[in-house]
């Protein structure tokens, strides 16, 4: 699980601002990154990223 907001700032750090809106309408305010890796593919988001890792923005976020 992901928390919507760590999701909107990612994309927002990126520049996606349109994309960013997207997540805050379409996604919850829980991400499964299972259940919603199409949406989150579809953003341009691969769920590994978010949780850290070797230069994943995860640990940035705090996820």
């Amino acid at each position: 699980m992901a928390a919507l907001p760590g999701v909107i700032d990612m994309l927002a750090n990126r520049g996606d601002d349109d994309e960013a809106d997207r997540a805050q309408s379409d996604l919850p305010d829980q991400v499964d990154t299972e259940q919603h890796s199409d949406e989150l593919s579809a953003l341009g988001i691969d769920p590994k990223d978010l949780f850290g890792g070797a230069g994943g923005m995860g640990a940035k976020l705090g996820l």
